[in-house]
C-alpha cells in the first residue's frame, strides 16, 4: 500500500500498512507508544511500518493516531465483514472493544489515560469507525490501556475479514472530494 504521511509544524508521521507477514517496524521515540502500536498491529493481523517524530508527546500521539486511522480507512475493503467485538483480560484489567468500520466515526470510552483516550478518539475519527471501549475492570493504567489496544486490534482483525459482500443496506458508500 502507498504510504500515508502527515506532516505539520509539530510532527512528521508516515505509515505503510499491509497484510501480516512482514514484521512491523515502529519508531516514534516514545517507548510505550511504540509498544502499543506494535501490539495493535500484531493483534489486528496487519504489518505496520511507522516512523514518527514530533515536538511534544501529545502532538505525536495524536498525529500517529490520525495517520494510522487514515491508513486503516484506505486499507479496509468495501466488502469487509465490517464489525468486530472482542474482550481482553490482562492481569487485573478487562476491556471490551466493539467496532464498526461502516464509515461513521464515533468514539466512546474513556480510558484511564487522557493521552491514550485521545489516541482512540483520533483513530476512530480518521478510520471513520465507530469504536466503543468499555473498561470492565482494572486499576493498573498500563494494563487497562494495553488491553484496550489488544481488544481494538482483535476487533479490527474481525472487521477487516473479507465478507464477500457489502454489509449495508445502503450498498457501497463512496465519498468524493479533495480529501477522499
Amino acid at each position: 500500500m502507498k504510504p500515508i504521511r502527515r506532516k505539520t509544524n509539530e510532527t512528521d508521521v508516515e505509515v505503510v500498512i499491509g497484510p501480516a507477514g512482514a514484521p512491523s517496524r515502529i519508531a516514534t521515540g516514545i517507548p510505550f507508544l511504540d509498544h502499543m502500536i506494535a501490539t495493535f498491529a500484531r493483534y489486528a493481523g496487519v504489518s505496520l511500518q511507522l516512523t514518527a517524530s514530533g515536538d511534544l508527546p501529545h502532538h505525536l500521539i495524536e498525529d500517529v493516531a490520525i495517520t494510522i486511522g487514515s491508513a486503516i480507512a484506505a486499507y479496509a475493503p468495501s466488502t469487509a465483514a465490517r464489525y468486530g467485538d472482542r474482550t481482553i483480560p490482562m492481569d487485573d484489567a478487562l476491556v471490551q472493544c466493539v467496532l464498526d468500520l461502516g464509515g461513521r466515526p464515533y468514539y466512546r470510552g474513556p480510558l484511564p489515560s487522557s493521552l491514550y483516550d485521545h489516541w482512540m478518539r483520533s483513530f476512530s475519527d480518521n478510520a471513520r469507525a465507530t469504536v466503543h471501549l468499555r473498561v470492565l475492570r482494572g486499576t493498573d493504567r498500563h494494563h487497562v490501556v494495553e488491553a484496550a489496544f489488544k481488544a481494538l486490534g482483535l476487533a479490527l482483525r474481525d472487521a477487516l475479514q473479507e465478507g464477500g459482500a457489502v454489509f449495508s443496506t445502503k450498498g457501497s458508500v463512496r465519498l468524493e472530494g479533495p480529501d477522499r
